[in-house]
């Protein structure tokens, strides 16, 4: 028998002299990739206290001293602590204001919700012109919302408005839709209803998409109808979405001032003032600005935020750990 010997290992030549031996990168590391994550994001981090932290350390200040435009523009308040918070809530307009904000958020959710909704199923359906239909359906968001309260202030018009000349073509009398107190809230609600829409069509679309067709098909073949289907599949399905689309909509129901502003200015008789019409009118719609009541009401609407925020974080976490 004959053993072969295994070849032997021959070491590495040694490099030339004079030839350049290769470098390693500089600033690698833990310490450079810290580097660079600051680097992505110090943008993002600039933004959030120019535009976020500032305002919100601005307001809190604004409404601790007693500023008018003249220690505004001085410098100089008067430090009063929370007596500015205490005479808001204190104000005989404060628990009208909350009660006329209660009533426009939550009128405006829960039509804006359903009718989005409504529409979103039926658009789920791909259909001849369904596009071009979708599309149609953004243009209130589209528009600036100067233009769109305009147009409803005049299709709400009592003398001249194009609603009230409908009605009046099945005998309906005159509706003072923004001049009464009775009917105010409803004009601004059902013009902020078609502001709406749309949002919540679009996110409430994108959520159908992930739903797969396998499970109407499965549930088709045990029998159940449409109806069924929405309850056991559509539904439950869209809980994490839905729950997102009503928050986004309550957050940016609470501040909205536009559409309210340019169709009745809050009136008649203070009908239609929110939180957000207040704090606005006590800062710029009137002669003289009093800036430290306006910004402890939008304190308070920030603290309203932050609270159904908090609640739906709650929910979320249940539901992951469940």
């Amino acid at each position: 028998m004959t053993i072969s010997a295994a070849p032997a290992v021959l070491p590495a030549p040694d490099p030339k002299p004079g030839a350049p031996r290769p470098r390693r990168p500089k600033g690698g590391g833990l310490g450079g990739s810290r580097w660079v994550a600051a680097a992505f994001a110090a943008p993002l981090l600039v933004y959030l206290l120019a535009f976020y932290a500032y305002p919100l350390i601005r307001s809190i200040d604004l409404s601790i001293h007693d500023y008018n435009v003249r220690a505004f523009v001085q410098g100089n308040a008067e430090f009063v602590g929370l007596k500015n918070y205490i005479d808001v809530i204190s104000s005989p307009l404060f628990g009208q204001a909350a009660w006329n904000t209660v009533v426009f958020v939550f009128g405006s959710l829960i039509f804006q919700y359903v009718l989005g909704l409504a529409l979103a199923v039926f658009f789920r359906s791909n259909f001849r012109l369904s596009g071009i239909l979708r599309a149609l359906f953004l243009v209130p968001w589209l528009l600036p919302l100067i233009v769109s309260g305009s147009a409803w202030a005049w299709m709400l018009n009592s003398d001249n408005g194009i609603v009230n000349s409908f009605l009046q073509a099945f005998g309906i009398g005159q509706i003072n839709w923004l001049t009464s107190p009775d009917t105010s809230m409803i004009a601004v609600i059902i013009a902020n209803i078609w502001l709406g829409i749309p949002f919540n069509l679009v996110i409430l679309y994108s959520g159908l998409q992930n739903i797969s067709p396998d499970l109407y098909e499965a549930a088709a073949l045990d029998g159940a109808g449409p109806w069924r289907q929405f309850w056991s599949i559509t539904f439950p399905l869209l809980r994490p979405v839905s729950a997102i689309t009503l928050l986004l909509g309550l957050v940016y129901t609470l501040k909205v001032v536009d559409i309210i502003w340019i169709m009745t200015s809050g009136g008649p008789a203070n009908s239609t003032t929110t939180l957000a019409i207040w704090s606005y009118r006590e800062a710029f719609g009137t002669g003289q600005p009093d800036l430290s009541p306006a910004a402890a009401v939008g304190n308070i609407l920030i603290v309203i935020a932050l609270i159904f925020g908090f609640i739906y974080l709650r929910m979320q976490r249940r539901q992951e750990q469940s």
